[in-house]
């Protein structure tokens, strides 16, 4: 049954929900549901749109915990809200904390707290027997030889907590050290610079690299019992960090299927996580299935749609209605009844010229989305993650094969002109 179905069969009981940061999109997909939303926006993300559709909105930093509950338990007292709920990263530790603080059920702030730390993460799986690498926190350069030691190369250094791959090394020998360091002293105290701007980057952390085909796992957990919805295949390249797209459903034998399933939900039970949508990435090693980190949320990169054409379960929309009681749970994970896959644009560093092409192919029946974040004047970097990336194509087909083939011939055909970056056409020029 679906979400609209679910809040259908339930009626539309006299509810109120606070709404923890978020987009466009959850706010309509709260108000959808014929519920009130009290919505707690950040001041660098409010706009007119969810002024005039929440039924009140607060502006607050809903990452500052002192900040937010004197707004909150006002908002309690006028509205009588009857659970909080938030699908966007920096607000989960925040609606965890507050469902907490008035009572309501829903998975606890420790659990969400070492589902976006990945040192605690990874310490949460030590503690219980669950470890299947090396991993410690960078404390100054010499921490960095002694994993090098421990671990040998390569080695991934990466955030304890960010997102979109944002400033994670891949440190392949010795001869990086230096540089590596040098990048984690610029990294350190500052906010992510691309994308959300919510993060600070205050601790770092060394792990082991895992070999393999990386895969990410979109699930729903119900009182405690997880339903894997969807195996993801990601596409990717080992040049950089940055997503080149994702397939679903995945490439995999049933056998490995199997192995990728039980790995996730065991991790989630291990975690401690009860209620709502998880994105859990992962990697099929040599030796089996092992988790490189999990999000109590919905996986970005327009994998919610993906899933919706292909198993017809709309992860945000369960992700607003189960809180409130008005999503009945899945029993069992749903079977597959097409494809889908999403590509993004790339292009060479320099200077866009020209756009054109992206409305041609949007208007397609197996299309998706098809959208170009740049214009004109924009500056294409060099690709090193998520935020490098210059749009996207999402499609629907009858199998994966041909739902990849299709998304990288549409991707190839949207038309970005780039003037080459001047260092770049400096060799150009010196070559001819």
């Amino acid at each position: 049954m679906t979400t609209q179905n679910a809040a259908t069969a339930a009626g539309r009981p006299d509810r109120t929900m606070l709404l923890v940061g978020g987009t466009d999109q959850h706010l309509e997909l709260a108000k959808a549901l014929g519920v009130r939303v009290v919505m707690l926006q950040h001041p660098d993300k409010v706009n007119p749109f969810q002024s005039g559709l929440a039924d009140e909105l607060t502006v607050v930093d809903y990452t500052d915990w002192e900040a937010v509950v004197p707004v909150a338990e006002t908002a309690r007292a006028v509205w009588g809200f009857d659970a909080v709920v938030s699908l966007t990263e920096g607000g989960l530790d925040t609606a965890a904390r507050l469902n907490e603080h008035f009572g309501f059920p829903g998975t606890r702030p420790e659990v969400s707290r070492r589902m976006r730390d990945k040192y605690l993460m990874r310490s949460h799986l030590a503690a219980h027997g669950k470890l299947d690498m090396h991993v410690e926190r960078v404390t100054d350069r010499a921490s960095l030889d002694a994993f090098a030691e421990l671990a040998g190369f390569p080695f991934i250094v990466k955030p304890t907590a960010a997102t979109a791959s944002f400033g994670l090394i891949r440190v392949r020998g010795a001869a990086d050290l230096d540089m590596v360091w040098q990048r984690i002293e610029e990294l350190r105290g500052r906010r992510t610079d691309r994308g959300s701007t919510l993060f600070t980057v205050d601790e770092l952390l060394m792990e082991s690299y895992l070999d393999g085909p990386e895969f990410s796992v979109e699930g729903f957990s119900f009182g405690g019992r997880h339903v894997v919805v969807a195996v993801t295949e990601k596409l990717v390249s080992d040049a950089h960090f940055a997503e080149l797209g994702h397939a679903l459903p995945a490439r995999l034998s049933p056998g490995d299927h199997d192995r990728v399933r039980t790995a996730v939900t065991d991790f989630l039970d291990t975690m401690g996580v009860t209620d709502g949508p998880t994105h859990t990435e992962l990697r099929l090693t040599s030796r089996g299935p092992v988790v490189i980190e999990s999000h109590n949320r919905v996986g970005g990169g327009r994998i919610n749609e993906l899933v919706e054409a292909a198993y017809g379960i709309d992860l945000l929309g369960y992700g607003v209605a189960w809180p409130m009681g008005l999503a009945e749970a899945l029993p069992e994970a749903p079977a597959a009844r097409a494809a889908a896959c999403t590509r993004y644009v790339l292009r060479d560093p320099g200077t866009v010229t020209a756009v054109s092409g992206a409305e041609e192919i949007a208007a397609r029946p197996d299309v998706l989305v098809a959208e170009v974040s740049v214009r004109p004047g924009d500056t294409v970097r060099p690709l090193r993650d998520n935020w490098d990336r210059l749009g996207l194509v999402a499609v629907t087909a009858a199998d994966t094969d041909t739902a990849v083939a299709l998304c990288e011939r549409l991707t190839d055909e949207i038309e970005i002109e780039v003037a080459p970056a001047a260092a770049a056409q400096e060799r150009l020029e010196a070559a001819v």
